[in-house]
């Protein structure tokens, strides 16, 4: 008998704290340290295998006395990324200890606790797991429909891991869940098909496969093993994010029930939600290493994507029938009668809005029925129900019983409902129909979990059969969709907004469409005798006699494109203001091709209006095509540098400026080119063009007036009162240098200062591109990372140190590395660290 204090129930299984179990699984060893001291805090009990040392020896020592200085440099890099990410970082065959043993980790943060686990490395020679991750999904985008896509990719998550049986389980509405599609070595029964209560896998578990898309047993019957202390200020290390965590003693009591030696996990989400699980089992202890494990999640994410997507074009192609229907049916409705008594009279099409058996109206106190639907008198009994619930929006429902109890008696014609209030308050409806669907489920044994006293106490035990037991299930409709939701909204709108609230301006619209119709027609005209000009004006002034017809060609034919690419971008937002950033993408993109990424753009986006935005693609198209034909671009060297900036009267400032490439001369006669460069803007735009050839590059400024000009969202946001004090007394610097050689960590950082108002935020990832960007422009503030590979940034710190400039530097490594004696008092940020961090360390 259960304790009568505790009733046992369910929600036994849903309270329990699965993440705060206090212990891992011992295929590797965890170690959390203090976030700020980078002391060691706890410890699991099986590191003294790897460590040589346990828990006592070691709690409260530094990270630096058990790790290597480089893998703590790599473990602090790895940090600052999960700190933005809020994730789970990782890194496979590294040199742990001074032995060179090599460990695969994963490192993450938890509130003020780092949270480092590590398992040795199992090294597979000549396994590209990349690769084989990239032909899985080549697979799985051949498959023709989503029966062959679900167990061809239960094949490929078998294939890669090993497990002798790989299903993929769906969630249906109510939380339990079914086989869909399965992939098991021979000798197996099959589990296709089968059907598990929601109870199975209890709310808390599906939280955190949520969380993390992966989670690995190796072996059901290992022991955990506990980490010391287990308890810190009263409580236990938070294991949500942990890989190694230990397993909940019902979970393995359940999995040893079903004979399973060792499982795997990985989660398919839709819209952020778990969808369903890729359940792999094998039937005695089996190891998946770490970076096999990531490809896995990796795949099982991208299948996620696949899946969503072809759901959703299945989805689409329904709403876009529906959508057809509804604006043809609207149309209709609109021109004749606009009273309720329209309604039903078109109530054959409105029902072929949607998959239903049967349909029914309620207006004005008088009830229209069609198709398998209640009776009338059934009809209005539900009506009286409804409208006492006083509906706002949209409600399915698959079981109207469970709604509305005297719906038994007529579930055999109309099990389920979807009802569309027509007014406020409720108490006009349309209500959508579908007939009853009695179903065989067969379940893994019988899905109510026995309450008895089981080996570890009185709770819900898990169940021991998993033999087939079939149950009839009545009284139910095929469940309503999101979709079908969407669609019953949308036509909610229309009868209210179009049909019934607008009819009486009908007409009115009717004749300011007919204008704006005609406006649009004139604009249209308008702007194609424009663009005919200009085209014609182009191919004018592209004439030059030394010129071969396939030169010309080629000449007119660039400067056409760069008009189109400038139109597509400008008509892509409804002949609204473009990117200024993404033209030059674009030119750079279409014209330069492998050469793009020599085009480096500063300063804040901006938003130019159509007709200066046409001015300047033609002015980039033929700076950028000078480049590749005479200047820094004609190489394998120079570079571009495109910088923005605004005024104190908002005109647009861009500096282009070309260095690194061959010695420049200017051009002795002035072609189309040159003119449009020099002269386009100030004619057109009223703006001004200076160019200057200098010998090391050529150096073009431009500027836009501010009626052209719009900054780009949140480009220009203006602070509250008190935040443009608070900056304006830190005095924070404009220009700001960032010398890091980790790509991610310096976007990060850049991102973090252009959020913060800094306007100019300069990367560079070597001493050689650091002193170029200083001696092209010395920057007001530098953020130096010391370790640059096979460098460090001493030398930068000197030079900035000679001219005056204020640095700080960030470091992954420990305080004891050797520093300059003229650089000991420097500031110095470590690594993890957030863009809070630096702001302060800029304003001190």
């Amino acid at each position: 008998m259960p304790d009568p204090v505790f009733p046992v129930d369910l929600t036994n299984c849903d309270r329990e704290p699965i993440h705060l179990l206090g212990a891992v699984q011992p295929f590797g060893f965890l170690i959390a340290l203090d976030s700020t001291q980078w002391i060691i805090t706890r410890l699991s009990s099986n590191a003294v295998a790897w460590l040589g040392a346990g828990p006592a020896e070691l709690v409260g020592r530094p990270i630096e006395d058990v790790f290597t200085h480089e893998s703590i440099h790599l473990i602090r890099g790895q940090l600052q990324t999960a700190v933005f990410t809020n994730t789970v970082a990782r890194a496979f065959s590294v040199a742990l200890l001074t032995d060179g043993s090599r460990f695969d980790l994963a490192v993450h943060v938890n509130g003020d606790t780092i949270v480092i686990e590590a398992e040795p490395c199992i090294d597979e020679q000549g396994v590209n797991s990349g690769a084989l991750v990239r032909a899985m999904i080549a697979r799985l985008q051949q498959t023709p429909d989503l029966r062959t896509f679900y167990r061809v990719a239960a094949r490929e998550m078998r294939g890669l891991t090993g497990f002798d049986r790989v299903m993929i389980y769906r969630f249906d509405h109510d939380g339990s869940g079914e086989v869909i599609a399965e992939s098991a070595r021979g000798g197996l029964e099959s589990y296709l098909g089968l059907h598990y209560p929601a109870s199975d896998i209890p709310r808390q578990a599906r939280i955190l496969y949520e969380r993390n898309w992966l989670r690995i047993i190796p072996d059901v019957s290992a022991t955990p093993v506990a980490i010391q202390p287990g308890l810190i200020g009263g409580r236990p290390l938070d294991l949500s994010m942990s890989v190694l965590r230990s397993v909940s003693p019902i979970h393995i009591e359940y999995l040893q029930n079903m004979g399973v030696g060792a499982s795997m996990s990985v989660s398919i989400l839709r819209d952020g939600k778990l969808w369903g699980l890729f359940a792999c089992h094998h039937y005695g202890p089996h190891t998946v290493p770490f970076e096999r494990r990531t490809a896995a999640e990796l795949f099982g994410q991208m299948f996620s994507l696949l899946m969503e997507s072809r759901e959703r074009d299945g989805e689409a192609a329904y709403e876009a029938r529906a959508r057809k229907l509804h604006n043809q049916l609207v149309t209709v409705m609109a021109a004749e009668a606009t009273r309720f008594d329209s309604i039903v009279s078109h109530l054959d099409e409105i029902a072929d809005l949607l998959s239903c058996d049967g349909i029914g109206v309620w207006t004005g106190g008088n009830a229209t029925l069609q198709g398998i639907a209640p009776t009338q008198d059934q009809f209005i009994g539900l009506i009286d129900h409804l409208t006492r619930r006083d509906l706002g929006d949209v409600l399915a429902c698959h079981e109207i019983a469970e709604e509305y109890a005297p719906g038994r008696d007529f579930a055999d014609r109309a099990a389920g409902m979807l009802v569309v209030p027509l007014s406020r308050p409720a108490r006009d409806f349309l209500i959508f129909f579908r007939k009853e669907v009695a179903r065989s489920v067969n379940w893994a044994g019988d899905p109510s979990k026995p309450v008895v006293v089981g080996p570890l106490g009185a709770r819900l035990t898990p169940r021991k059969s998993f033999e087939l037991w079939r149950e009839t299930v009545s009284g139910q409709s095929i469940p309503w969709q999101p979709v079908d939701v969407r669609i019953a909204e949308s036509l909610r709108v229309s009868l209210l907004e179009v049909i019934l609230h607008l009819s009486d301006i009908t007409e009115v619209e009717r004749r300011r469409a007919q204008e704006r119709q005609d406006l649009l027609i004139a604009e249209l005209n308008h702007r194609v005798r424009n663009i005919l000009g200009l085209i014609r004006g182009v191919i004018s002034q592209s004439r030059d006699p030394s010129l071969t017809v396939d030169a010309f060609t080629d000449v007119v034919g660039g400067r056409i494109q760069a008009l189109a690419r400038a139109h597509d971008q400008i008509t892509a937002d409804n002949w609204g203001p473009a990117s200024f950033r993404g033209l030059v993408v674009a030119e750079a993109g279409a014209y330069l091709g492998g050469k793009a990424t020599r085009v480096r753009l500063s300063g804040p986006e901006m938003l130019l209006e159509p007709q200066g935005f046409t001015t300047l693609a033609l002015v980039v198209h033929e700076l950028m095509t000078n480049s590749a034909k005479y200047g820094a671009l004609s190489d394998s060297t120079g570079a571009i540098d495109i910088e923005t900036r605004l005024d104190a009267q908002r005109d647009l400032h861009i500096t282009w400026t070309e260095q690194g490439g061959p010695p420049v001369t200017p051009p002795t006669r002035r072609g189309f080119g040159s003119t449009v460069i020099e002269r386009s803007i100030p004619y057109d735009l009223k703006g001004e063009a200076t160019v200057a050839y200098e010998v090391t590059g050529v150096c073009a400024r431009f500027v836009i007036p501010a009626s052209y000009v719009r900054p780009a969202a949140g480009a220009l946001a203006e602070p509250p009162a008190e935040a443009a004090a608070e900056v304006s007394a830190a005095d924070l610097p404009k220009d700001v240098l960032i010398v890091e050689d980790n790509m991610i960590i310096a976007l990060d950082a850049e991102s973090s200062l252009v959020r913060a108002g800094i306007d100019t935020v300069r990367v560079a990832a070597s001493v050689a591109q650091a002193m170029r960007a200083i001696a092209t422009r010395p920057p007001n503030f530098a953020l130096l990372d010391i370790n640059l590979g096979r460098e460090t940034s001493f030398v930068v710190a000197e030079h900035l140190d000679s001219l005056g400039i204020p640095f700080v530097f960030t470091t992954g490594y420990g305080e004891d590395i050797a520093f300059p004696p003229k650089l000991l008092g420097v500031p110095r940020i470590r690594k993890p660290y957030s863009g809070d961090a630096l702001l302060m360390a800029m304003r001190r």
